[in-house]
């Protein structure tokens, strides 16, 4: 044990020594390819697993360092908020693994530690870096989902315009495919839109809808009931044969919404 402490000070002491090699020795792996400000974040955060590894290794059982795991999350949010991909993790932790399991063989022996001793330090150090890797991916995912999320939730507000264009009327132009999604967020966010503006109709334009799905159907129909119960009056435009069949199949009552042919055909209606 007394040859495992010395281990451990050694690595406390010279963290930022050993890094440095580390990463240089790294670098020259086939195939690696980094920044030199990569590199240089390389070396901060493997000073940092060093100093982690060394207060592992004064205790007996596989306790993980306090900060290590805070660490590791913290590595995989600022991997995601540069907008790197999980690979660029993963794909460097091969080589670090098997430079680190010389390293730390090299320092064992130098210490004069058993075969067991050099054997209990490599377990050790693996043990603390799979903890670390399956943190980092973690979170990486977790924010990489948020982002996308977000991400998303941009491109509906752009896909689902609410367009006045004169006193008292407005259009909703539906683009593309229409989903249960796209179609809960018209419901939960557009409304509310729609009220605010104070208009006393609205057009909602299918002429640009290349398909949709059964449960968006119902959506937009509910979203239909909930505006004409705030007084708005809801008229539809360029619903195709196709379209119209669809809606009827599934049981629609379209009796009662007024349809036109195209927005001018409704706006001269309206203004009437």
């Amino acid at each position: 044990m007394k040859g495992i402490i010395g281990v451990a000070k050694y690595l406390d002491n010279n963290a930022e020594m050993l890094a440095n090699e580390i990463v240089q020795e790294i670098s020259r792996s086939p195939n690696f390819g980094a920044l030199k400000e990569e590199l240089e974040q390389a070396i901060i955060v493997y000073t940092e697993f060093i100093r982690f590894l060394g207060k592992s290794l004064l205790s007996s059982e596989n306790n993980v360092p306090e900060g290590l795991v805070e660490w590791s999350k913290n590595n995989g949010k600022r991997t995601a908020s540069q907008g790197e991909r999980v690979s660029s993790i993963i794909t460097r932790y091969p080589p670090t693994r098997l430079v680190f399991i010389d390293r730390l063989t090299e320092i064992s022996i130098k210490h004069g530690l058993s075969s067991e001793e050099v054997v209990f330090i490599n377990k050790r150090f693996n043990y603390l870096l799979d903890i670390s890797i399956n943190e980092t991916v973690i979170v990486f995912e977790q924010v990489n989902d948020e982002m996308v999320k977000k991400a998303q939730q941009e491109v509906l507000k752009l896909s689902v315009p609410v367009v006045p264009i004169q006193d008292r009327i407005a259009v909703l132009p539906l683009i593309g495919s229409i989903d249960s999604e796209r179609a809960e967020y018209i419901l939960e966010n557009v409304i509310l839109k729609i009220l605010e503006m104070k208009v006393e109709y609205l057009i909602v334009d299918f002429s640009g809808i290349l398909n949709i799905d059964t449960i968006a159907e119902r959506y937009l129909f509910d979203i239909y009931s909930v505006l004409r119960l705030q007084g708005i009056e809801v008229v539809m435009t360029g619903i195709r044969p196709e379209l119209a069949q669809t809606v009827v199949r599934n049981g629609i009552n379209f009796s009662s919404i007024k349809t036109y042919a195209t927005v001018k055909q409704a706006i001269e209606t309206l203004k009437s």
